[in-house]
Parts: C-alpha cells; sequence; structure tokens
C-alpha cells in the first residue's frame, strides 16, 4: 500500500506563479459557461500503485454519469514529478482549451495557481455544501487565499510521535506527555545507547520544527487583511525555536549527526532502528515497517510544554479543486462534492490509507485500525498551515527557516539573531522584494 502526501511543491508553485508574472491578458482564464452536459474533465494524481485509486475513480464516475444523461468523465492521472506537473498545468493555466474542469492539487500548491489565475472561487458552493459541517475549520484553511475558499479537503496526513517500545520498556519509560518528559527520555535513551540518538531530529525538518514554534503561541507569519507579516522572530516564535534546536545536543541528537537531516531522513533513521523517537507521519508507515524497527514501536500525539497537551502538526494533504476555465462548473462541483464525500474518502483510505478529512469518516477509520488514533487526536487538537500566500514559494526555495534552523544548531548565529535575519527574509518575500 502506497501513502503519498504531496506537501511541498515549489517548482510546481514556481511554475505557477512565473506564468502569472509573464502569461498576456488574453490567456488568464476566467468563469466561461455553465453547459450540463457534454464530457467533464478531471485531472487525479497517480500512484505507484493506481489500481486501487482507478477503480473507486471509476465507481465514482459510474454513479456520476448515471444521475447526469448527457455527461461522460474523462479522468487522466498526472504524473507525480514536480517537473512534469509543472508542465501540465502550466499549459492548462496558458490555454484553457487544454485545462481540467476538476483537479487534484496539493495542498501548499494553491495559493500559486491562485496568483496564476488558475482556480475557480468555491466559497459559496462550500457553504451550501450539506457536508460542510464534517470538515474542521483548520482543513477549511488549507484550501482558503485571503477570505475565499478554492478547493474541497480530500484526505490529510499529519506527524505524531513514534517511540521504540522496547526501549521504553527496558528503561521503565513511559510516553512522554510533555516537551520536558520527552527529553529526558531522549537523553536516558542516548545514554543508555550511545550508537543511537535520542530522539531523531533534522535542521532540514521545517515541519518538524514547526509544531514546537505553534505550541509556543508563535507563527511564521501572521495575516492582517489582504498581506502576511512574518511573526517568527516573536518572542513566543522565538521560545519554540529554541525548543525544537536544544534537541540538537550531544545528549540527544548531535548536532553534527543531526544538523543536515531532512523530514525523509529521519523517517530512515526511526526505521533503521538507530533512534528512540521519531516526528513522523501517518504516510511513512509502510517505510518504518519495511525496516528493523517493525514491530518495535507505538504511537503518541507529540506532546507540547504544558503536560497533557498536543503540539500543534502541519495539515498536509491534498484537495479538490475547479479550474477557473471550466465550461461546466455546477457539473465540475458536483464531482467534486461526489469525491470529496465521506463515501468516497472512506474508499480513498481503503485504497491508499489516505486519512479523512471529515470527521465521521475519521472515526470510522480509526475503529478498523486503533494505530491511526493519535493521528486523528492530533487532528482533533488543531492542525496548523503554512502562509497561504504565493511569496511561500520564495520562503521555501530559498530554505529562509532551513537556514535559520541551522544557524542556530551549529552555533553560528543566536536565536535572536537568526529569527531576526530570516523575519527579514520572509518580509522581503511578502512585499515582493
Amino acid at each position: 500500500m502506497r501513502r503519498t502526501l504531496m506537501l511541498v511543491s515549489a517548482p510546481l508553485l514556481a511554475a505557477a506563479l512565473a506564468l502569472g508574472a509573464c502569461a498576456p491578458s488574453t490567456a488568464q482564464p476566467t468563469d466561461t459557461g455553465d453547459e450540463q452536459t457534454g464530457t467533464l474533465r478531471v485531472w487525479l494524481f497517480d500512484e505507484a500503485g493506481r489500481a486501487p485509486k482507478e477503480a473507486l475513480v471509476k465507481e465514482a464516475v459510474a454513479e456520476f454519469t448515471a444521475a447526469h444523461k448527457g455527461v461522460t468523465v474523462d479522468v487522466s492521472y498526472l504524473a507525480t514529478d514536480a517537473a512534469a506537473r509543472a508542465a501540465k498545468f502550466k499549459g492548462a493555466f496558458n490555454d484553457p482549451a487544454s485545462a481540467p474542469d476538476v483537479t487534484e492539487f496539493g495542498s501548499t500548491d494553491l495559493a500559486g495557481y491562485v496568483a496564476a489565475g488558475g482556480m475557480a472561487d468555491v466559497t459559496k458552493d462550500l457553504d451550501a455544501w450539506e457536508a460542510k459541517g464534517e470538515l474542521p475549520a483548520d482543513l477549511v484553511k488549507t484550501v482558503t487565499v485571503g477570505d475565499k475558499v478554492y478547493g474541497l479537503p480530500w484526505w490529510v496526513g499529519v506527524r505524531a510521535l513514534y517511540y521504540r517500545t522496547d526501549l521504553f520498556t527496558a528503561l521503565g519509560l513511559t510516553p512522554p506527555t510533555s516537551y520536558a518528559e520527552l527529553v529526558t527520555a531522549a537523553r536516558r535513551i542516548r545514554a543508555a545507547h550511545p550508537d543511537m540518538v535520542g530522539i531523531t531530529v533534522g535542521g532540514q525538518y521545517v515541519f518538524g520544527a514547526m509544531p514546537f514554534v505553534w505550541d509556543a503561541g508563535g507563527d511564521l507569519a501572521t495575516r492582517s487583511g489582504p498581506t502576511y507579516t512574518a511573526t517568527i522572530n516573536s518572542p513566543a516564535s522565538k521560545a519554540g525555536v529554541k525548543a525544537y534546536t536544544d534537541l540538537f545536543a550531544a545528549d540527544i541528537c548531535p548536532a553534527q549527526q543531526c544538523v543536515d537531516l531532512t523530514g525523509g531522513k529521519t523517517v530512515s533513521t526511526f526505521a533503521a532502528g538507530t533512534a528512540g523517537m521519531g516526528i513522523i507521519g501517518n504516510f511513512n508507515r509502510s517505510a518504518i515497517d519495511a525496516g528493523p524497527a517493525k514491530g518495535k514501536y507505538a504511537v503518541v500525539p507529540l506532546p507540547g510544554a504544558k503536560p497533557g497537551s498536543v503540539a500543534p502538526a502541519f495539515a498536509g494533504g491534498n484537495n479538490l479543486g475547479i479550474m477557473r476555465s471550466t465550461k461546466h462548473r455546477t457539473l465540475a462541483v458536483q464531482f467534486a462534492e461526489l469525491l470529496a464525500s465521506k463515501k468516497y474518502q472512506l474508499k480513498l483510505y481503503d485504497a491508499l490509507g489516505n486519512l479523512p478529512t471529515m470527521t465521521s469518516a475519521r472515526a470510522e477509520v480509526v475503529a478498523k485500525d486503533p494505530f491511526l488514533k493519535p493521528f486523528i487526536d492530533t487532528i482533533a487538537a488543531g492542525t496548523r498551515f503554512v502562509p497561504a500566500d504565493p511569496a511561500w514559494t520564495t520562503i521555501d526555495s530559498q530554505k529562509v527557516v532551513i537556514t535559520m534552523l541551522q544557524k542556530v544548531i551549529t552555533g553560528k548565529a543566536t536565536v535572536d539573531q537568526a529569527t531576526d535575519e530570516a523575519n527579514t527574509l520572509m518580509n522581503n518575500a511578502f512585499a515582493g522584494k
């Protein structure tokens, strides 16, 4: 079973933004019609093992066409390679005749697509959707740019704290319920097993670091009206940066060993059996089970500083949107709503293991697989997101947050110095400088 999580697609966003900057005005797509018959074109992301996803989509298509006479649905599967996908969307934004009516997109891609003028505003459609009450407000924010909604949340992925049950039992440890307990457990593990790290963390792991910032009451930026202002150097954000970078200590995860680790490498470190704990996603389960850690771990929500609290996690995932150029707007919305319905979210979980966004659907998958409960509890506690602004592409591609973390970890800058520098660079990006 393959679990795919589209979280960051900087090349794809860059292509979309470049399009918005250079495409002639005549190429900018607009709402062009609402035909009730004809062919509805749908773009979805491909999978390494497409058959299960394709089967559920075919079922949805059959249900939809049975209820809509004179309508056919043409589904195409896009390569997940960022460059290939970027080329497809660039062509669609430049030439509406080649564009789909409905498309799947990664959550961090949206701001760039909106900036390029490619996505339809579906705020009123979502408000009228009978299933809206099943969608948590924080997940709706992942399809929101400014004060408008541009898609339906389809599935979500979050990270929680994986820990080695064998080590915890041998050392008489209990799963941490606070940051302080996490630090204590990490030190105990490394002291007993010098060949391991207490918790695997990475200097290039933005989504591993941000829960500590959010838990401290900080954030990357705050929105006022249509614009964002960086707040990574606020006192609360600094406290969160310090909490994360303090984990890069010789008795936990040595800086020289961990400063260059990415999110993927933290997963492989835990899977290899060389870490006592790790901040890892539900979508990484198969990778962990492919390594020596299989059968020797359990999961709890990543704890916050306050005992018993849950640190906010980044809400990644994929959504379904309507292209502005569609000539079948009502049909497009109706098909997206069908595919994003509870029925097909549950089928998507069965097919690929992707967590549903609807609350009742999540309850059902936990009943099937208790392993998922810590992730569902994390979502229920409240998730967060990166700034829904095209500038995030620049901030991400320039590695502003990564550079900030690494300077602190390596001692090249203090927390104050590194966060001040990052704050300036982020504000420059928001201002288009």
